[in-house]
């Protein structure tokens, strides 16, 4: 019998939350990684953000997905089954699989069960008789899909919505190298990029008027009150988005409003007044930047898509 003892999944994701805040708030330049962002609550401010007026990607993706659905479905052909890593609301997904030929399956992959299931049925509600096999794993880790797929159908990783742009570009190669490996031999990858345009336009996608990036970025602080015992005082941090011209991105900070300490897991975390969080990064890639971040993950770039103002980007990957 082992000694193990067993651990339920909110108990090692609050675990995990901890550690990484401490990790983060003890460093030199304070940071939390964005994945946090995302609990019930963000999840929902994440969707009213991609309604904004200011935000651009989500519906510029749609919109290319439904033009150049025909020709994307030429590229990929008949009879793949599309495995989407982090699905979303599944809504990229449907507007995927509607437009290719005869798809033999579709593989959601998130580690949240609950958003999960709310993808796959909102594709099994518009694509009837498709095959629909959740995945519960964190996408950022190996995992496995050994007969998840319907019989030889080939594999078209999909990851849309720019997230490729939340990872350092490091992160990003080991991403894009580790769903090469996941995906079966001769499978391709669909994959959404931002691209670099004017700092307005990218400043106010990410600081909207009416205050909605803002709460969800905020909400980050109100969880770790929630789930880590910390008593931050959202009022006393407020969000603000910062070009970064030298890495070609957007990031999100929270900065402290005045000097002050928070305390977090037994720990106090000393703020000066200005001093910020780093809480999410967002690269805008050139199109050259992009083609070689893929290739040394050991994929080739064999064709773009993009709206008629270059605003964004899908690329189809070939392993």
């Amino acid at each position: 019998m082992s000694g193990a003892i067993s651990r339920d999944p909110a108990e090692l994701q609050r675990a995990a939350l901890v550690a990484d805040a401490v990790a983060g708030l003890s460093a030199p330049r304070k940071t939390l990684p964005c994945k946090w962002l995302y609990d019930a609550e963000g999840a929902r401010l994440f969707e009213a953000i991609t309604r904004l007026p200011e935000y651009y990607p989500t519906r510029t993706e749609m919109r290319i997905l439904e033009e150049s659905g025909p020709d994307i479905a030429r590229a990929v052909g008949p009879g793949a089954a599309v495995v989407e890593f982090g699905p979303g609301d599944g809504a990229k997904a449907v507007q995927l699989l509607r437009a290719l030929r005869a798809p033999a399956a579709y593989l959601p992959v998130d580690i949240a069960p609950e958003w999960l299931e709310a993808a796959a049925a909102r594709v099994r509600a518009a694509c009837p008789g498709l095959p629909v096999r959740p995945v519960v794993a964190d996408f950022t880790r190996p995992f496995d899909l050994a007969g998840r797929a319907e019989g030889s159908a080939t594999h078209l990783g999909f990851f849309p919505g720019s997230t490729i742009g939340n990872f350092e570009a490091e992160e990003a190669v080991a991403f894009l190298r580790r769903a090469r490996a996941t995906l079966r031999p001769g499978g391709r990858m669909l994959l959404g990029a931002d691209l670099v345009k004017s700092i307005p336009v990218l400043q106010a996608a990410y600081d909207d008027a009416a205050g909605v990036t803002a709460a969800f970025d905020l909400n980050l602080l109100s969880r770790l009150n929630r789930e880590a015992g910390a008593d931050f005082d959202l009022g006393a941090f407020r969000h603000e988005a910062r070009w970064n011209a030298a890495e070609e991105r957007i990031e999100m900070h929270l900065v402290s409003q005045t000097a002050q300490s928070v305390r977090l897991a037994g720990r106090v975390f000393r703020f000066a007044g200005g001093e910020s969080i780093h809480t999410e990064s967002s690269h805008k890639y050139r199109p050259e930047r992009l083609r070689e971040l893929v290739r040394a993950a050991g994929w080739r770039a064999e064709a773009m898509w993009t709206d008629a103002e270059g605003l964004f980007s899908v690329w189809l990957l070939e392993g």
